[in-house]
């Protein structure tokens, strides 16, 4: 269903690190780089879709928007875990510590952080605890 989710960065030098850092957790290889200017990743096994965080190709600000979120997914709930306190030590914020939402569904699992230019992203899984 999707291509590629492209995030506006003002400051690619403090979101480079903690996109690397957050989606390697994940599992996903770093695809480009253009130093500055953008860089995208893909799950190990290639293809789509594509997470690139870029500065604006307009040239204006990029700015975030109120009520948009990207949500990851994760295979199960240590990855959650593992990533936000990543997210965290990579200059991200909380907006959520990783547990339990079950008014989404009984076996949702998230965990909520802003980067470093305040993007909200949900990393979660949908699995129940013993797969």
């Amino acid at each position: 269903m999707l291509s590629h989710v492209n995030i506006g960065t003002n400051d690619f030098a403090k979101s480079l690190p903690f996109y690397s850092a957050v989606l390697t957790e994940l599992g996903h290889r770093l695809r480009f780089h253009e130093e500055g200017v953008w860089a995208g990743w893909q799950q190990q096994t290639g293809g789509r879709p594509l997470f690139i965080v870029a500065r604006p190709f307009d040239g204006k600000a990029a700015s975030v928007g109120n009520g948009q979120m990207i949500a990851l997914l994760a295979g199960d709930r240590a990855t959650v875990d593992r990533c936000h306190a990543t997210a965290l030590a990579n200059g991200g914020s909380c907006e959520g510590p990783p547990g339990l939402r079950p008014h989404y569904h009984d076996n949702y699992y998230g965990a909520y952080v802003r980067d470093p230019e305040g993007n909200k992203l949900c990393v979660c899984c949908h699995e129940a605890e013993d797969g």
